[in-house]
């Protein structure tokens, strides 16, 4: 009981990518900016997603929600980094890390389970375009986005849940940016084989699942696109899909990354380091990815800006 109750009132210390106070600053400018680009740029896509009628389709309404998702992944982690590095505090309560650690797993999981239903969306517009619209209908649209939320929030809630039950005696320094999971249960000093036995298998439902799915709807998008006879038609056939496949190939492949670099070395900064790219940088790239790939993401972005600096 006494370990239990240190726990409750225990305080974590956040690492971070660097000790060394020289670096800092460099780091407090970098994860500034690129927050600010993740932010802005997501933003610019949802309003120019609601402010063009044209855009007002399954796949823009999905790519407005991965946007919303990503700046919400993204603000959960960089504020407090920023805020830590400008105080010169490491500290994180353990509600907070708590906290922290259960929004994080939310929007990652939405971004996951979303670009699995994006990839359903590209399926049924290539292999079904006569059926498109009825089936990819309003309705259907927001209940897999409610399925995708509801899913997210209930594993984001087991972990945290899990978590409530075990003791943190020592070693309350957690060698990362954020309150990551895994370095989390490294540190308990009670039994932590439930909650590895959870994690494996939200991994295997949650991670193969839907990278299962995605290569379903590809081989079948693609076995369409090759029975296209024009050259034309099979070149604006795929790419519709150009956007959505770089943003999976980005985001599973930074995770992909970051699972290697933790089993390969023993180095906690390292993997730490890896993490960056899945946590900051895939939110970070993904609205230049659909702005820079698409026409009408273009236009929007264009007609946005000209309307708003009219406006001033």
């Amino acid at each position: 009981m006494e370990s239990e109750n240190q726990t409750l009132a225990a305080e974590f210390l956040l690492l971070g990518l660097s000790e060394d106070p020289e670096l800092q600053p460099i780091l407090f400018g970098l994860f500034l900016t690129m927050y600010l680009v993740t932010v802005v740029g997501n933003l610019l896509i949802i309003l120019a997603i609601s402010s063009d009628s044209h855009l007002h389709t399954p796949m823009y309404f999905f790519l407005s929600n991965l946007s919303l998702a990503d700046i919400c992944s993204t603000s959960t982690v960089v504020p407090k980094m920023l805020l830590n590095i400008q105080t010169e505090s490491k500290a994180i309560s353990y509600a907070g890390c708590l906290t922290q650690l259960c929004f994080f797993v939310v929007f990652v999981c939405m971004d996951n389970l979303l670009l699995t239903v994006m990839a359903y969306d590209r399926y049924v517009a290539i292999c079904h375009p006569l059926y498109y619209m009825v089936i990819m209908n309003p309705r259907l649209c927001v209940l897999l986005v409610l399925i995708c939320l509801l899913i997210s929030t209930l594993d984001a809630l087991v972990h945290t849940l899990l978590l409530l039950r075990l003791s943190f005696c020592k070693h309350l320094e957690i060698p990362h940016f954020f309150c990551d999971l895994t370095q989390m249960l490294k540190m308990a000093c009670s039994n932590t084989l439930i909650n590895n036995i959870v994690v494996y298998l939200s991994t295997m439902l949650l991670g193969i699942g839907p990278v299962s799915g995605i290569i379903f709807s590809y081989t079948r998008i693609v076995s369409s696109i090759l029975r296209i006879p024009s050259t034309g038609g099979r070149y604006k056939a795929f790419s519709t899909c150009g956007s959505h496949l770089s943003v999976v190939s980005l985001f599973y492949g930074t995770a992909l990354g970051v699972y290697l670099s933790s089993a390969v070395t023993d180095s906690p900064r390292k993997a730490t380091v890896a993490s960056v790219m899945y946590a900051v940088v895939t939110p970070m790239l993904n609205p230049f990815i659909y702005s820079l790939r698409n026409k009408d993401m273009k236009g929007a972005l264009r007609k946005l800006t000209l309307g708003t600096f009219s406006f001033s």
